[in-house]
C-alpha cells in the first residue's frame, strides 16, 4: 500500500489536487482511497471528495496529528479490509506537517507501507502574504517537503510565481519545484504526477522534534452546521446565501484584519444538490462550486460553514461568523437550529427552534 502525503497551507489547492490525482490513478485501474483531516467537527471538503466516487475516510475535531496515533493505524487497516488499495492519498488539515504524519506512519505496525514523495502545496496568488504573516510555520511546511508545487498559476502573475520559486528554492534546495494548475489539470499538472510514481527514500530521522503546529500557525478556526426549515431553496437562491454569508464573513474580518490569510467556505445541501463558496485571502472573490449528491435525498437543508482566518481572535471570529449567518437567513425569513457541534471555541450557539416553514 503507497501513501501520498498532500500538505499545504489553508486554500493551497489540496483537495483539488488529490481529487484530480485520485481520478487519474483510479483511470489507470488503481484502487484509491483518501483520508481527508479537516479543521473542526463539520466535512466539507471531505463530502466533496466522497462524492467522486473515490472511497473516502474523514478525521474531523482538530488536527491530524494530535488525532493520527488514534485513529490512522485503525483508518489504515480498515481501508486494507475493506478496499485492499493501491494507494491511500492524505490530505492533513492545511494546519498540519507533513513529515509529522510520515513519522508516525513509519512508526505504525502497518505491513507493506512504501511512501510516494511528501507534497507540499503553496497559493502562488498569495504565498508572499503567507511568509509575512505566519513565517515560521510556513517554513517548516517547505523544509518538510520532497516536492514543492506552486498551484494556482492561472492565477498569479509571472513576477509572483518567479518569486515565489526563488524563495522556495532558497529554503529547501533539495526538494523538487514544480507550477501548475491544479484546477484545470493543466499541462503542467502531469509533472506532478510522474514525480509521485517515484518512491521517497528519505525517512525521518529517528531523533524527531514534534511541534504544535495549529500554536505556530496562529490561525483562529470555527466550524459548524445549521439545518434551514425551508423548502423555497433553489440552486439560484442557495448560490446567493452561500456568497453573502462568506462575503459578509470576509467583509467583517477584514475590519479586524486587513491583510488575513486563511479559508473561509460555506456550503449548502438540499434534495440532492450541493452549492459551495469559498475564499482564501482578503482579496478574493467568492469562488462557487456546484454538485449532485449522488444516492442522497436531503429531507431538510444543511447550511455548513468554516472559518480558519490569521490576525482574529477565536472569540472575534465566532462571533463574527455566527452574527453573519444568523442575520442574512433572519432577513430572508428562514429559520434555522445551529447543530450541536463546535470546533476550537466554548461559546454556546443561539439558536432558533421553529416549525417547518
Amino acid at each position: 500500500m503507497r501513501i501520498i502525503i498532500v500538505g499545504g497551507f489553508l486554500g493551497s489547492g489540496k483537495t483539488t489536487t488529490l481529487l484530480n490525482l485520485g481520478k487519474h490513478l483510479t483511470d489507470n485501474s488503481q484502487k484509491v482511497a483518501i483520508i481527508v483531516n479537516e479543521i473542526g467537527e463539520i466535512g466539507i471538503d471531505g463530502d466533496t471528495i466522497t462524492n467522486s466516487g473515490i472511497v473516502t475516510k474523514e478525521i474531523t475535531n482538530g488536527c491530524i496529528c494530535c488525532t493520527l496515533k488514534i485513529n490512522m493505524e485503525y483508518t489504515l487497516e480498515n481501508l486494507n479490509e475493506e478496499l485492499n488499495p493501491d494507494t491511500v492519498i492524505i490530505e492533513p488539515t492545511g494546519l498540519a506537517f507533513p513529515n509529522q504524519i510520515k513519522q508516525d506512519l513509519e512508526n505504525m505496525d502497518i505491513k507493506n507501507l512504501s511512501f510516494a514523495p511528501i507534497v507540499t502545496l503553496v497559493d502562488g496568488s498569495r504565498f508572499k502574504a503567507e511568509v509575512d504573516q505566519i513565517p515560521k510555520f510556513i517554513l517548516t511546511q517547505i523544509e518538510e517537503a520532497d516536492i514543492l508545487g506552486i498551484n494556482k498559476n492561472d492565477i498569479a502573475d509571472a513576477e509572483n510565481l518567479e518569486n515565489t520559486r526563488k524563495f522556495l528554492k532558497d529554503k529547501n534546495p533539495e526538494a523538487k519545484i514544480l507550477h501548475f494548475s491544479a484546477k484545470h489539470k493543466d499541462e503542467y499538472f502531469q509533472n506532478l504526477i510522474n514525480l509521485l510514481d517515484e518512491n521517497s527514500n528519505k525517512h525521518s530521522p529517528a531523533e524527531f522534534e514534534y511541534k504544535n503546529s495549529i500554536d505556530m500557525s496562529q490561525v483562529s478556526m470555527f466550524s459548524g452546521e445549521f439545518t434551514v426549515f425551508s423548502k423555497q431553496l433553489t440552486s439560484e437562491s442557495s448560490e446567493r446565501i452561500v456568497n453573502e454569508i462568506v462575503n459578509g464573513i470576509r467583509y467583517r474580518v477584514l475590519n479586524r484584519s486587513p491583510d488575513f490569510i486563511g479559508h473561509i467556505k460555506t456550503s449548502m445541501e438540499f434534495l440532492n444538490k450541493r452549492i459551495k463558496s469559498s475564499v482564501t485571502s482578503s482579496n478574493e472573490d467568492p469562488q462557487v462550486e456546484k454538485s449532485i449528491l449522488e444516492n442522497e435525498n436531503i429531507s431538510l437543508p444543511r447550511l455548513k460553514f468554516l472559518a480558519a482566518v490569521t490576525g482574529i481572535s477565536e472569540d472575534e471570529l465566532t462571533d463574527i461568523v455566527k452574527n453573519t449567518i444568523s442575520q442574512n437567513l433572519e432577513n430572508k425569513n428562514m429559520n434555522f437550529k445551529e447543530k450541536d457541534v463546535h470546533c476550537h471555541s466554548q461559546n454556546d450557539a443561539n439558536v432558533m427552534d421553529s416549525s417547518y416553514n
